[in-house]
């Protein structure tokens, strides 16, 4: 286990559990350009990015994948592992050299089962940026493709 500083990201879990979460840390580094995850494919890691940038992409048929945001230090990356079936409804990329805090899904899932408050509090954190990631893909989504003066987001 590697030492970690505590990132934004977590604070808003109880201390307690934050401690629990990051004592299960493990610091990576990857280079420019590494290709994290496909969406589609198997949730079984996320990390929380300590430094520089990853492109979060999403498939559009007919066109190349859509980058809907890129995240930067502190930020969560990766929810679908929470959540059944476990497979990433978007695709990462880096940009730029990224160093993170990599955790092992299956751990954390354990983790949670077996103090159901830890997990409530893992889930409330980890659906805010759910909530967040998907009004984001809606609002780029919309911003690349919906007709201009549509009405389509109002």
């Amino acid at each position: 286990m590697t030492t970690v500083t505590t990132p934004r990201s977590t604070r808003k879990l109880p201390v307690e559990y934050r401690g629990r979460l990051m004592s299960m840390a493990h610091d990576v580094r990857y280079p420019s350009g590494t290709r994290l995850f496909n969406e589609g494919g198997r949730a079984d890691h996320f990390w929380i990015i300590a430094s520089g940038t990853v492109a979060l992409d999403m498939r559009v048929p007919g066109r190349r994948a859509a980058v809907i945001e890129t995240l930067g230090a502190g930020e969560l990356l990766g929810w679908s592992w929470l959540y059944e079936p476990h497979m990433w409804r978007f695709g990462a990329r880096t940009v730029g050299s990224m160093r993170a805090y990599e955790f092992d899904a299956d751990a954390v899932r354990s983790m949670c089962e077996t103090d159901p408050e830890m997990g409530r509090s893992i889930a409330l954190w980890v659906g805010e940026t759910v909530v967040r990631r998907l009004n984001a893909a809606r609002t780029r989504l919309l911003d690349l493709y919906a007709p201009y003066g549509s009405g389509a987001r109002g």
